[in-house]
């Protein structure tokens, strides 16, 4: 998944600027008759200029101020700084009038058409704020993001506030959701393709986060370490007046996202630790100095993802050896106008060279999985999804559609659970756990789908310790599966383990917040433990996604899992604002994604 923090197009600044001292020194100008008038002019904006670049919107305010007292209000220079300066704080109308006012060119990537697409975009957005954000999101299901992430981000504040020693000035953050990757195109400066090529969904750019929404993503993803995440490039951004490189950069967000729910360094999934693990075996990680100037210019999509990795782990290393005083010494040495690698040396205090040395031995001692994982970190965007595979038959002019199985590559085991699956579908239950069980021998815990499945048939033959060990073993190589939590969390739910319930369907929430069965369950959750704040916060969320009054949620959400029968499939009746209707009262599969 690509993250990362972008720059302004050095072109189009370039030529903006130099359009602004053009017209400064136009002759014709009354107010620029004084020699030293213009000087002064000229530099102030400059500063403006410095000030955007640096990420430092509120000193860019500040000189913009001085400016204006010098300056007749209808000069074009002006008005340009003047929208910059307005779309940087989130005022587009004020931005798009500037922006039109200095004759900017409505083209793409220009500012104005950044302005004007945002506007558009954002003009019918709801908006909540908490202490320190101000989250805006579409009309519609993206409500129940509001307490989640809200929390999330104060967190995530509350955490670099204590390691890294520093909060944004000028304000509340912006944090605004995007529906899809169109959308997510137009308010920032990537292309459609190129936000598909990457698996982009969220950008740290004009002083805000922009978030897409994880409806627009075919299985989810981890949408409250993405804000974590986002939140921290703002911070290193501005804390650094935009001086850390890409590859500290990007070690410095992962390393620190899980900051907000507890310790730093919880964000490495087991997929990535393989592929790395495969690479430190076969003595082919990424040299250092392959990775400027930037890691996105790598080979392949696997160099990049070791490269990723391996910085991570540097941080991980710089981490374990300094502490927070260490990531913030090297922040600091950046920003005081060091490179990279010396940075790194004056923070640990050892050569550069000895640092690499140690940072590899450190990588080479990481507990890498011993299994093969497919990756599963890239995010798929739904329209990119793809619902067959097809193997050898093809050949022949055949397709073999296997259905949730399309990602399963040894074909005996795919074979087996989609037979399986045919057998589950016949009410042949006892038999398709038989199938699924052959499938699980032979591929272990690899694949969240064969896990589910089999889990699944298991619970409809009330064999309960059985589905939560094939689980609980899928999520150690899967952590964060929201279908696997959620099929936990019926198992817990149903012993009444609330606190244990609570933690997995809360998991499966960060990654899939749309299911109505998360928000029932945990409506009743907090109901039995007393937390009558958070259980009306997810009977809200579940009202919302059903459709039902708030007096039918709480009796659909008392009589969940109230025996055995509801742990495969769930009822609940009505309708939400983006939902398909559902019959009133007929038990519906909810396979949690599978």
């Amino acid at each position: 998944m690509s993250r990362h923090p972008m720059t302004h197009a050095s072109g189009v600044r370039a030529l903006l600027a130099a359009l602004a001292v053009a017209l400064l020194c136009a002759p014709s100008a009354a107010w620029a008759q004084s020699s030293s008038l213009k000087d002064e002019v000229k530099e102030r904006l400059g500063r403006v200029e410095t000030e955007l670049d640096d990420w430092d919107v509120p000193g860019a305010r500040r000189e913009l101020s001085e400016v204006e007292k010098l300056l007749p209000s209808d000069v074009e220079p002006l008005k340009y700084y003047q929208g910059r300066v307005a779309f940087e704080e989130g005022r587009y109308d004020d931005a798009v009038a500037l922006l039109e006012g200095a004759q900017i060119e409505d083209k793409p990537g220009s500012y104005l058409r950044l302005a004007k697409d945002t506007r558009d975009i954002t003009k019918s957005h709801l908006r909540a704020e908490s202490e320190h954000f101000i989250f805006q999101y579409p009309k519609g299901k993206e409500e129940v993001l509001v307490p989640y992430a809200l929390e999330t981000l104060e967190g995530i504040h509350r955490a670099m506030k204590e390691d890294l020693g520093w909060t944004p000035p000028g304000g509340k953050i912006r944090v605004e959701v995007v529906s899809n990757a169109r959308e997510l195109s137009k308010v920032s400066t990537l292309t459609e393709k190129q936000i598909g090529t990457t698996g982009t969904i969220a950008i740290c750019k004009f002083n805000k986060l922009m978030v897409t929404s994880p409806k627009a993503v075919a299985r989810g993803y981890d949408w409250q370490d993405t804000l974590a995440h986002e939140y921290i490039h703002l911070v290193i951004s501005q804390m650094s007046r935009n001086t850390v490189p890409i590859w500290l950069h990007e070690g410095l967000a992962k390393f620190l996202e899980s900051r907000w729910r507890g310790k730093a360094g919880l964000a490495m999934t087991p997929s990535t630790q393989a592929l790395l693990g495969k690479r430190v075996k076969a003595d082919t990680l990424i040299p250092f100095e392959k990775m400027h100037p930037s890691i996105a210019l790598l080979p392949t999509a696997e160099d990049a993802a070791t490269a990723f990795a391996e910085v991570f782990y540097a941080i991980d290393y710089v981490h374990s050896v300094k502490g927070t005083a260490g990531l913030r010494a090297i922040i600091q040495e950046l920003k005081a106008g060091q490179k990279d690698r010396k940075a790194v040396e004056v923070a640990m205090g050892m050569p550069f060279a000895l640092f690499e040395k140690s940072w590899l031995a450190h990588i080479k001692k990481q507990p890498f999985p011993t299994e093969l994982i497919p990756r599963e970190d890239r995010v798929v965007l739904k329209e990119n999804a793809k619902g067959k595979v097809k193997d050898e038959n093809e050949k022949k002019g055949r397709e073999i559609s296997f259905g949730d199985f399309q990602e399963v590559t040894e074909v005996p085991a795919r074979k087996f659970a989609h037979l399986g699956e045919l057998l589950r579908e016949r009410n042949r239950v006892k038999a398709a756990a038989e199938e699924y069980a052959k499938a699980h021998k032979l591929v272990g815990d690899k694949y969240e789908s064969v896990s589910n499945k089999y889990a699944l048939a298991l619970l409809e033959l009330r064999r309960l310790d059985e589905a939560e060990s094939v689980l609980r073993g899928s999520l150690r190589v899967h952590p964060g599966s929201p279908s696997t939590n959620v099929h936990l969390g019926r198992i817990l739910l149903y012993r009444k383990d609330y606190p244990k319930a609570k933690t997995a369907y809360l998991e499966a929430l960060a990654s899939d917040p749309f299911d109505p069965e998360i928000h029932l369950a945990l409506t009743r959750i907090h109901g039995s433990m007393g937390e009558t704040a958070l259980a009306g916060r997810a009977r809200q969320a579940s009202a919302l996604l059903t459709g039902l009054k708030a007096e039918e949620v709480d009796r659909v959400a008392q009589q969940f899992l109230k025996d055995e029968s509801g742990l495969s499939e769930m009822n609940v009746s009505g309708t939400s604002d983006t939902e398909a209707p559902k019959e009133a009262a007929q038990p519906v599969k909810t396979d949690a994604g599978n």
